[in-house]
């Protein structure tokens, strides 16, 4: 049977680790030597992939490669601006122009561009590698070298472009070291032993380790965003310390139900340890839906994310009994360790049976709050970040304004139009690029240039408006339609709006496949159909409830300046498929671990709302610490000065805070209590088709092995309690 077999192989894991700790220990740290030993030789380095597959912007860029020497490679500008409004002088600009030249990997510096008053001066820069290359990738040193002699002179310099933006927001790490202590205050607080606390958090610790150095692996095979090892410590510890702690709260029920510790470690592992494999399934699923956007980059988020989650679930399901092996009764707190007895908590005993009382009223009023807080989603815009929406503190961010100041917001982000010279004649450009020009939503056009074979003609446009105005969209699709056949509308304003297109139509293909595969998953664990349904809309809920309030905070301003943000932008297009991903696998977690314990009860007991009482009261304590230690890790993040990161952490944040609250406290106990035994009801033909795979059974005393073989003889046959 092959539910024995899972439950067996996990109890005997269990056991086998707590009867023999040090040789766990051991085994980790050699695993772990290896890994950052192998990473150290052979790992790559993280780079990004901005190539977008699909995009009608991606033809001119792969047009302007095949055609141009460089194109396509990193490039960097420097504007100079005087202070008192002097105009800019060649005494002072070229010695500038020199310096850079002299850089390596430069091979032109643009002659300046002057702002019509003469006081402010661009200078472009060119590089013969791209910007992902490790001779220059976040390296702002040379290019600051270069302009020292210009600061000094009492003249302003501000560095913008592609590689500027590299390295002007270095991830500076107060996340998780705000979520490792916030972690450890709230284990103490809500447990009372601090060697019970520090469990979790350093077998998070350690799987995070080598899921670290397998992250820096993975670099070696494909192209690994930067951001993306931030992403996969935040999931990663989040949920590592959430698994641990399941497992170490598992451990101290047996134990204090009168357990010896090496039983009550292979019961833990045999439950609990079902709800980590489980749960963590339900996060793979979730991030194998990245894939679906149809982006390389978020590839990379998904496995690096994956990497990361399996290594912190496998430190869990051996590390954790391995030390509770060791550390026995320690574990409890000192007032536990004097008495036998199940631990539960009444507070949560008696909170689920109010709202069993009235849970039609608490249901109502939960989801009004839910769908109330989801709805400035509605009104939501997404546009990839530029850097208008950086801290003032970032040069990148002042050469943004300066630019927007001196040259208006349109030359932050020019339009290019490729001419393909065999389709489209000379005077068809020229006229073409006149016809552009003479448009009201225009500012400027540039001179009409040729490639160096000839096979291209270039010219760009720069609108009165910035990339991130809500404009800009319709604007590079009325472009489109008004140019000829061999002319494409291409540069980073257009890639961006094909971006947010793209990723806007991708967002309910990724939604329905995690949905979907996470519905038959929890259908196949749970027996049931209506549990799987009712969780997903939840999940879902919560999810739209975080949307929401990145919205209001982020594009309508509300309360953003607590976050650094100094005036309102849209939304990250990176974040909806990205943040759904993510929390969709989180939300799971917190049901399998509710729902888990909820069944075992209804099994051991056939009384529908009784079992959702006793349920919520074994796990209540252990989600709210779990989701209070997450929320203290997500906002850790929203302090780092990138804001895509900023609207991660938020958005993650609120999503966990409200499930672990209003979903898992009130509308679960909610609606399982209205439903009854209808949460359990399953077809009979599809329970015959469905093989046998359940995440808790319900334990008696005795020996686990025996346990196991018998209960399930006895609960398999009829699935549930009669009368369902």
């Amino acid at each position: 049977m092959r539910t024995t077999t899972m439950s067996l192989d996990l109890h005997h894991l269990g056991r086998s680790t707590a009867a023999h700790p040090w040789r766990t220990i051991c085994a980790w740290i050699v695993l772990a030597a290896a890994a950052l030993a192998l990473a150290a030789t052979v790992g790559g380095t993280p780079q990004e992939n901005w190539d977008v597959p699909g995009a009608r912007a991606q033809v001119g860029v792969d047009q302007l490669r095949e055609h141009t020497p460089g194109a396509g490679n990193a490039s960097a500008t420097v504007v100079v601006h005087d202070r008192d409004g002097a105009p800019l002088t060649d005494e002072v600009l070229a010695p500038l122009a020199e310096r850079l030249g002299a850089l390596d990997h430069v091979v032109a510096v643009a002659p300046p561009r002057m702002s019509e008053d003469g006081d402010t001066a661009l200078l472009s820069v060119a590089y013969d590698v791209p910007v992902t290359d490790t001779d220059i990738y976040q390296d702002l040193e040379p290019l600051e070298g270069a302009v020292a002699p210009t600061e000094r002179a009492g003249l302003r310099v501000e560095l913008g472009g592609d590689l500027p933006e590299t390295a002007a927001a270095p991830m500076r790490g107060s996340g998780e070291l705000i979520g490792i202590v916030a972690a450890l205050l709230i284990l103490v607080l809500a447990f009372g032993s601090v060697v019970g606390a520090g469990l979790p958090i350093v077998v998070a610790l350690c799987g995070l380790g080598v899921g670290s150095a397998g992250i820096t692996l993975l670099a070696a095979t494909m192209d690994v965003s930067p951001s993306a090892p931030m992403v996969a410590s935040m999931v990663a510890l989040g949920v590592g310390i959430d698994y641990a702690l399941l497992l170490v709260t598992r451990f101290s029920e047996f134990l204090a139900a009168g357990h010896e510790k090496t039983d009550a470690a292979g019961r833990a592992v045999a439950t609990a340890g079902r709800s980590v494999v489980f749960a963590s399934a339900t996060v793979l699923i979730s991030l194998l839906g990245l894939r679906l956007s149809g982006l390389p980059t978020y590839d990379a988020f998904g496995f690096a994310t994956a990497v990361a989650v399996v290594a912190v679930a496998s430190a869990a399901l051996t590390l954790v009994p391995a030390l509770c092996g060791l550390l026995g009764r320690r574990l409890l707190p000192r007032k536990v360790r004097r008495a036998r007895g199940a631990v539960g908590s009444p507070l949560m005993e008696r909170w689920a049976a109010r709202v069993g009382r009235r849970p039609v009223v608490w249901a109502v009023l939960a989801a009004t709050v839910m769908l109330t807080l989801a709805a400035p989603a509605l009104s939501m815009r997404t546009w990839p970040q530029d850097a208008s929406a950086q801290s003032t503190e970032l040069t990148t961010r002042r050469a943004h304004d300066l630019v927007s100041a001196e040259y208006g917001p349109g030359a932050n982000g020019p339009i290019l139009f490729v001419v393909t010279a065999s389709e489209v004649s000379k005077a068809g450009t020229e006229s073409l690029a006149a016809s552009i020009g003479a448009r009201d939503d225009m500012a400027t056009v540039s001179p009409v240039t040729t490639s160096p074979d000839g096979a291209l003609r270039l010219f760009s446009a720069e609108p009165p408006f910035g990339p991130t105005d809500e404009r800009t969209a319709d604007l590079v699709a009325d472009l489109r339609a008004d140019v000829p056949d061999g002319v494409e509308v291409t540069g980073t304003t257009p890639l961006f709006a094909d971006i947010a297109d793209l990723l806007a139509t991708r967002l309910w293909l990724v939604v329905g496949f995690v949905v979907g595969i996470s519905v038959l998953l929890l259908g196949l664990v749970f027996r049931s159909v209506v549990v799987p349904l009712k969780a997903a809309a939840m999940n879902l809920l919560s999810i739209g409830a975080a949307y929401g309030a990145v919205t209001a905070v982020f594009q309508w301003g509300w309360g953003a300046g607590l976050l650094g943000i100094d005036h309102p932008m849209p939304v990250s297009s990176w974040l909806p498929i990205l943040l759904f991903a993510i929390l969709f696998g989180l939300s799971m977690d917190y049901e399998v671990f509710l729902l888990s314990r909820i069944r075992e009860e209804w099994l051991h007991s056939g009384d529908a709302r009784g079992s959702v009482v006793r349920g919520l009261s074994h796990t209540g304590r252990v989600i709210s610490a779990a989701a209070a230690i997450m929320v203290a890790v997500f906002l850790g993040f929203a302090t780092e000065v990138d804001v895509v990161v900023k609207q991660l952490g938020l958005g993650m944040a609120v999503a966990v805070a409200l499930d672990a609250t209003l979903v898992r406290m009130v509308l679960v106990p909610a609606t399982m209590t209205l439903l009854g035994r209808r949460n359990w009801w399953l077809p009979a033909w599809l329970d015959r088709a469905l093989p046998t795979v359940r995440v808790e059974v319900p334990d008696h005393g005795g020996d686990l092995d025996t346990d196991l073989d018998d209960e399930l003889d006895e609960l398999v046959p009829t699935r549930t309690p009669a009368g369902v």
